[in-house]
């Protein structure tokens, strides 16, 4: 098949660019827009208690905020504040009431927003509606309160969530922006150190970045088809997934045009014997990474549906193109595609490469034991995963959101910024009575982590629904307080709920704890199922039953290696109180599912190189000779990517970014390089069992592979 298609894209090489051309444009220009949903709350099933919570706000407190701020006011020279300072904290508050500010409900403050201490008074602003307006809103708040203050002594900082990603927009958008630039420039930089060759170095940013015009196009086309809503972070998952699996193919394609040169092949011949080679490997390893992807459709979390069949339209779009457009261009090109060097003239003597090669070939066992253990010891890293869903916590501490937080907590509990917010239902649709909303509250207090306890506020449009704000003693979002609310202050409030009642936990918190449920959940289900079905692609590509199964577990090592290296550096050396609760998912989406890429290369290699005749301990070396410089050079562009993620302000950035290039790194420079080939080698004709891959084949000349280009009979 490969060469069938490398035969119709090599003879035809413009026809191939204009027909890609034409239908990229196509899917471009008619492309409809695509809905996004960035409340990771609303992708949780309806069955979570949370979203029960949620639904029951809805309908009873319609007018009920989607997020809010906090003023809080402090005496300038740290004295507690007096009868006068905070009846001017009242005057301030409905002075700003009158400003109309868009998506602000209003501005409560009073005598009960004092602290019991004085040492503070906070100014509820509850938010609703559209995100950018509230943004601005707080802007102009701002900029307002100094002028409202002055030559009172008072000063007055505004915190909470609305308040914190004002603050923080700049650290997001510069982060991205630094790994935006620094792909191109690590692309560019190491292709340019390889093949020393400008147009090598732009082909990939050029097709990549076509190609992700095209792909975006189809999932839109898609998303529209099946209804679906996605979370607003797929344009920047898509985008490196296309750079990482892009790069990886096309370099995969150049490596073995450029070796086919070496052995004399002329530059038609050696394109189509390099698909012929190369074409099974890209298909297989998009297939395996599609199939990773898809598998995301059992998840029960709501935002991973959508994301998997989308970023497997992007890599079987990138797969296409890297079997069509790609060898089109080069085929075109020739030679001028590695100009102005000379170097694809010459074989290479001594290189690192064939060193590694001859180590694992020698010492198999020794280099599978070595790389074994070091991937174990980082594994028993993950048993000491904490999941963290606190945002703020991992943004600058030097912002105004951040030091206003910090001044709260000198008069009240840190739950006040996210309260755990209960609401108390009658069972029977009667309404509540003072008797048992006093009841529930007393009880409430009792309950474990609770500080303090919100008057409680019925329902105006219905008399059988009350809200009561739990205030939790510690960081409401921190590790410790999920756990608290997913376990025992849930079952506690679900317990002193009066008779004829049923108390539903919602809030932040609440919802946090579910997603991390879910997500366990979903992880349970995901991984196997992957597993196996990357298992089936490797069987059939590689005709065995033993090399995927050593394949797929080494796999999984890594990835557990790779989360274990985030625990180790984060929760270890620099005592975070926890991981990113996205992270796990992040990496099964980058370094389980692309660091595939490089097993399914190097195993072919293996393959090839035990049907030229060569023994287990031979072909391993002449495996990681010929490979190797094809996936460290892959392996080192993706890694490097993401390593400059590390430079962020923000942490949960800085764990992506250094979790992933090390996940990169093991698969690429420590599986695939060592792990891989040495248990193959050992292994010997059994890793093929029960076929004969390793048969060595009867050896034929380029002439019988693509019959007119051929002009000698250099082995193929």
């Amino acid at each position: 098949m490969f060469a069938w298609l490398a035969r119709v894209v090599v003879r035809h090489p413009w026809w191939t660019i204009v027909a890609w051309v034409v239908a990229a444009a196509a899917i471009i220009m008619t492309a409809p827009g695509i809905s996004s949903q960035d409340d990771q709350g609303d992708f949780l099933p309806s069955k979570y208690e949370s979203i029960q919570a949620t639904k029951i706000a809805d309908k009873a407190f319609p007018q009920q905020e989607d997020d809010s701020a906090l003023i809080v006011v402090k005496r300038s020279d740290g004295k507690p504040l007096s009868a006068v300072d905070s009846a001017k904290v009242t005057q301030v508050s409905k002075h700003l009431a009158s400003q109309k500010f868009p998506a602000v409900q209003g501005f409560t403050s009073g005598p009960d927003t004092l602290a019991p201490n004085h040492a503070v008074q906070v100014i509820g602003v509850p938010v609703k509606g559209d995100d950018d307006q509230a943004k601005t809103a707080i802007k102009n708040i701002r900029s307002e309160l100094p002028q409202q203050l002055r030559g009172t002594g008072m000063e007055a900082k505004i915190g909470g969530n609305v308040a914190a990603f004002v603050d923080n927009d700049d650290s997001f958008n510069k982060s991205f922006e630094i790994v935006g630039i620094a792909t191109f420039i690590l692309i560019i930089g190491l292709i340019l150190l390889i093949f020393r060759a400008p147009l090598a170095a732009l082909l990939p940013l050029l097709v990549i970045t076509a190609t992700l015009q095209v792909a975006n196009g189809l999932v839109a086309y898609a998303a529209n088809a099946f209804n679906w809503e996605v979370d607003d972070s797929l344009s920047i998952i898509t985008l490196i997934v296309m750079f990482g699996i892009g790069t990886d193919y096309i370099l995969f394609l150049l490596f073995r045009y450029r070796e086919r040169l070496r052995a004399g092949d002329d530059k038609k011949t050696a394109m189509i014997v390099s698909m012929h080679r190369v074409g099974e490997v890209i298909a297989s390893a998009a297939a395996a990474v599609a199939v990773a992807f898809l598998v995301m459709l059992l998840a029960a979390f709501g935002g991973f549906g959508p994301l998997g069949p989308a970023l497997a339209i992007s890599v079987t779009v990138m797969a296409i193109t890297s079997l069509t457009l790609v060898p089109a261009i080069v085929s075109l090109l020739g030679t001028a595609i590695f100009w102005p060097s000379k170097a694809w003239k010459r074989q290479p003597k001594g290189s690192a490469a064939a060193a590694l090669g001859r180590t694992v070939g020698k010492r198999p066992a020794i280099v599978a034991l070595v790389s074994g253990a070091l991937l174990i010891g980082l594994a028993v890293g993950t048993f000491s995963f904490k999941s963290n869903n606190d945002f703020l916590s991992g943004f600058p501490q030097d912002t105004e959101s951040a030091q206003a937080n910090k001044d709260m907590q000198k008069g009240f509990p840190p739950g006040l910024t996210t309260p755990v917010t209960v609401f108390v239902k009658s069972t029977d649709g009667k309404p509540l009575t003072r008797q048992q909303l006093a009841a529930f509250s007393q009880g409430a207090r009792k309950a474990p982590g609770v500080g303090r306890v919100q008057s409680p506020e019925p329902s105006k449009a219905d008399r059988s629904v009350a809200r009561v704000d739990l205030l939790l003693t510690k960081n409401p979002m921190a590790p410790e307080s999920i756990k608290l609310v997913r376990g025992d202050l849930r079952d506690a409030v679900h317990k002193v709920a009066p008779p004829g009642t049923r108390a539903y936990v919602g809030g932040a918190s609440a919802t946090a704890a579910d997603i991390n449920n879910v997500m366990d959940r979903d992880l349970s289900v995901i991984l196997p199922v992957a597993a196996a079905l990357i298992a089936l692609i490797l069987a059939l590509l590689l005709r065995s039953l033993v090399a995927p199964i050593y394949l797929v577990a080494v796999t999984l090592l890594g990835y557990a290696a790779t989360v274990g290296a985030g625990v180790l550096m984060f929760q270890g050396a620099l005592n975070e109180q926890g991981l990113s609760f996205q992270l796990p998912i992040v990496l099964y989406l980058f370094v389980l599912a692309i660091g595939t890429d490089y097993n399914i290369l190097i195993t072919a290699r293996l393959r090839e190189e035990a049907k030229e005749g060569n023994d287990p301990r031979r072909a391993a070396a002449m495996a990681v000779e010929h490979g190797g410089p094809t996936v460290i050079a892959a392996g080192l562009i993706l890694a490097g990517t993401f390593s400059v993620m590390t430079l962020a302000k923000v942490s949960m950035l800085q764990q992506i970014g250094f979790s992933v290039a090390a996940g990169i790194a093991l698969s690429a420079f420590v599986i695939s390089i060592f792990l891989v080939p040495s248990i193959t080698a050992l292994l010997g004709h059994k890793a093929w069992w029960p076929g004969h891959a390793d048969k060595p084949r009867v050896r034929r000349g380029p002439d019988e592979l693509e019959g007119q280009f051929a002009r000698t009979s250099h082995r193929a």
